[in-house]
C-alpha cells in the first residue's frame, strides 16, 4: 500500500542557512505521526512543504501519491489543515460558522463538529471573537473534522488549552482517528500530550532528521543511564550514546542499549565491571535526552 505522505531527498535553505539536507522520511495510512524539535527546527517550514505553501530547494514530497507541486483539487480536498489554531470570520457565533463552513464541503459531518464544540462549556450563539484562545482553537479543530478529511496537518495542535483540556483533547482524537481511520501528521510544543496519542515519532535536530521510529518502542527501549563520576566519560563517545554529561555525582548518558549491552561495553573499555543505574523514561525525557537540553 502507497504512504499517505512521502518526503524523499528534501533540501532546504532560507538564504545561507541550512534547514534540512536529504530528509526522507513516510506516512501510513491510518497512523498519528508526532513531529517534535527544538525551536528553529524546521517543524513549521516541514509543514509548509507538506501543504505546497513552500517549495524546497530539492527534493520531492507527495501526498496521495501526487507532487505537492502539482496535487490536483481532488486530492486537496482530502486534506485538513489546521495552523496553530487560526480560525476566520470570527464575527459569527458557534451556531452561524457551523452553517457557514457546511456550504463548501460536499461530505460535511456537522456530528463531528458538535461532539467535540459539546465539550468547551459554550452556548450556541456565543460568538468565536469573545473566546479564550484555547476555545477558538477547538472550534477551528471542529470545523476540520466536520470536513471530513482522509489526512488531517496539525501545526501546534494544543495552543493555549489548558491541561485539562488537552486531555480531553487527546482522548477525543486518538478515538476520533481510529473510529474513522484518519491519518494525522501533527506537532505540539506539549510533548506529554503527544505521548499518549501518537504511533510514530519524528525528532528534528538542526538540519536533519535524528530519530523516526515507533513511540512504544522509543518508550520501552530508551534509557537514561548513571555511571560513576570516576570512568572516563570519553568511552561513552560515540553513536550509541546521547547527550553524555558530567555531574558533580555521576556521568548521565542516553542510549537505545540495553543494560546489559552497556555493562559490557563499559566493562570492555575499563577492564573492570562497573555499577550502572538504568531508568526508563517520558517521552518527555527521552526527547531531552536526544537532543540535549540546550
Amino acid at each position: 500500500m502507497q504512504p499517505i505522505i512521502e518526503c524523499n531527498h528534501i533540501t532546504h535553505h532560507y538564504g545561507d542557512r541550512l534547514i534540512y539536507r536529504d530528509l526522507n522520511f513516510h506516512v501510513e495510512k491510518g497512523k498519528i505521526l508526532g513531529l517534535l524539535g527544538k525551536n528553529g527546527t524546521g517543524k513549521t517550514t516541514i509543514i509548509n512543504i507538506l501543504t505546497g505553501y513552500l517549495k524546497p530547494t530539492s527534493g520531492n514530497c507527495k501526498i496521495f501519491g501526487e507532487s505537492m507541486q502539482n496535487i490536483s483539487t481532488k486530492n486537496i480536498a482530502r486534506i485538513g489543515l489546521l495552523l496553530e489554531g487560526h480560525i476566520q470570520h470570527d464575527f459569527f457565533n458557534i451556531h452561524q460558522i457551523e452553517k457557514y463552513y457546511s456550504k463548501f464541503f460536499p461530505n460535511w459531518k456537522a456530528e463531528a463538529y458538535w461532539n467535540l464544540i459539546e465539550h468547551l462549556k459554550v452556548t450556541a450563539k456565543q460568538k468565536i471573537s469573545t473566546m479564550s484562545c484555547g476555545q477558538r482553537s477547538q472550534v477551528a479543530l471542529g470545523l476540520l473534522l466536520a470536513q471530513d478529511p482522509e489526512l488531517l496537518i496539525l501545526d501546534d495542535f494544543s495552543m493555549g488549552l489548558d491541561p485539562g483540556y488537552r486531555r480531553l483533547f487527546v482522548e477525543f482524537l486518538k478515538e476520533y482517528a481510529q473510529k474513522e481511520d484518519k491519518t494525522i501528521f501533527l506537532t505540539s510544543h506539549i510533548i506529554q500530550d503527544m505521548e499518549h496519542l501518537i504511533d510514530d515519532c519524528m525528532i528534528m535536530d538542526y538540519g536533519k532528521l535524528l530519530l523516526h521510529k515507533p513511540t512504544e518502542e522509543i518508550m520501552q527501549k530508551f534509557r537514561r543511564y548513571d555511571l560513576p563520576k570516576e570512568i572516563d566519560k570519553n568511552i561513552l563517545n560515540n553513536d550509541s550514546f546521547y547527550s553524555t554529561e558530567q555531574k558533580s555525582d555521576k556521568i548521565e548518558t542516553y542510549s537505545f542499549l540495553s543494560p546489559k549491552e552497556v555493562e559490557e561495553k563499559v566493562t570492555k573499555a575499563t577492564g573492570e565491571r562497573i555499577k550502572i543505574e538504568s531508568s526508563l523514561l517520558s517521552l518527555e525525557d527521552a526527547f531531552i535526552g536526544l537532543t540535549g537540553k540546550y
